[in-house]
């Protein structure tokens, strides 16, 4: 599985929140610019930061890789 995109999926699910970037990243504990510039792919994400968007969402690292991994293969 390529997770080259796995930043356009976090936004895809922050916005499907109607959650601000800021708050998301007040929300996660994660500096914005971070959540920025994973979220445009001009970086890549660690799993500690992995390991908190998952925690937002109430989810372990797996299971929202697996969910991305479902999303991907659904053709978004």
């Amino acid at each position: 599985m390529q997770y080259a995109n796995l930043g356009k999926y976090i936004k895809y699910r922050r916005e499907n929140l109607k959650i601000s970037l800021n708050k998301f990243a007040q929300e996660t504990d994660i500096d914005p610019a971070i959540i920025c510039r994973t979220e445009n792919l001009k970086q890549g994400i660690k799993i500690s930061v992995l390991e908190k968007i998952a925690n937002f969402y109430n989810q372990t690292p797996a299971e929202f890789l697996s969910d991305f991994e479902q999303y991907y293969l659904d053709g978004q």
